[in-house]
């Protein structure tokens, strides 16, 4: 079934997009506020992105119902494919019609380091599940009863080496399915256009949307803390100098609002690129505040 979310509307069109994240928090009450949200077009709900937290499908419901229409995030870290698949049929139930397919971290790095992992499939299986699934069959060629049609979505890191296993790995999702990508946070956007003109040069960008992710930074803490545990994160020198330099907590704080900006009037116009994703890092009040930044 072909998806008719707001997104992919958006991603058959030429308008620059907008999307955002939402990190659910060890809670068993949620409320959103949609003002937080106002001017992206979706909102990916994380999978238990730095431990343990409420569901990422409870999480995507509680959007959908304030009026913001999710991007459900499943991870293969933590179910077999018979969990992904019952997952997914049951938020296509609730009438979630995205889905962002991720490995997720390690455990050892979300603070669950006893928990054992699954990784039946990796992200580029799980991108294939989904597709035979919009095609109305399970993994073992079982009939889906109703309707299911759900975007597909999967990540990139433009920072990792050598480019060319880079891009190689993610020619394999485009080619599994992937409807759009959602990249890691840019920060050195000369070194993201190299990534994005290789994208181009295999004529991937024609194939999938790329959503080049921004994240404002809270503090030079912050962005130390960043790149000291995970790889993903590189975060040139002269950024974190210039939070440092902006003195104390709060106008460090609004430094990084100002930094994100700037680079999303980098980034906007890159031939190529689709849109941003703004990454909350669990801030998600900075979205509009980010949004408001760039509008003037």
């Amino acid at each position: 079934m072909k998806p008719d979310s707001k997104l992919a509307v958006k991603i058959g069109g030429k308008e620059f997009i907008f999307t955002a994240e939402y990190l659910p928090v060890a809670a068993a009450a949620l409320t959103v506020d949609p003002k937080m949200f106002g001017g992206v077009t979706a909102v990916n709900v994380g999978d238990n992105h730095y431990g343990v937290s409420m569901s990422s499908l409870a999480g995507s419901l509680a959007l959908s119902q304030a009026g913001i229409e999710p991007v459900f995030q499943i991870i293969t870290r933590d179910r077999n494919r018979i969990a992904l698949q019952s997952d997914l049929l049951g938020a296509a139930y609730l009438g979630i019609k995205n889905v962002l397919c991720l490995t997720g971290f390690h455990q050892t790095l979300i603070g669950c380091s006893e928990s054992a992992n699954v990784f039946d499939v990796d992200s580029i299986q799980l991108i294939d599940i989904v597709r035979k699934m919009n095609e109305g069959q399970l993994l073992d060629g079982t009939k889906i009863q109703g309707d299911f049609g759900m975007l597909v979505g999967a990540v990139a890191n433009p920072n990792l080496k050598p480019l060319e296993l880079n891009i190689l790995r993610l020619g394999k999702k485009v080619s599994a399915g992937a409807d759009f990508i959602q990249t890691q946070s840019i920060f050195d956007v000369d070194d993201f256009k190299v990534w994005l003109e290789a994208v181009r040069s295999e004529r991937l960008a024609d194939r999938t949307a790329i959503l080049a992710g921004v994240l404002p930074l809270r503090s030079a803490a912050h962005a130390r803390e960043l790149t000291d545990t995970h790889t993903d994160f590189i975060i040139p020198e002269n950024i974190i100098n210039r939070l440092t330099a902006a003195g104390d907590a709060g106008a460090q704080e609004k430094e990084g609002i100002k930094i994100a900006a700037e680079i999303i009037g980098k980034l906007k116009g890159l031939p190529g690129l689709r849109g941003v994703h703004i990454l909350s890092g669990g801030s998600e009040s900075k979205v509009s505040e980010l949004l408001a930044a760039v509008s003037k």
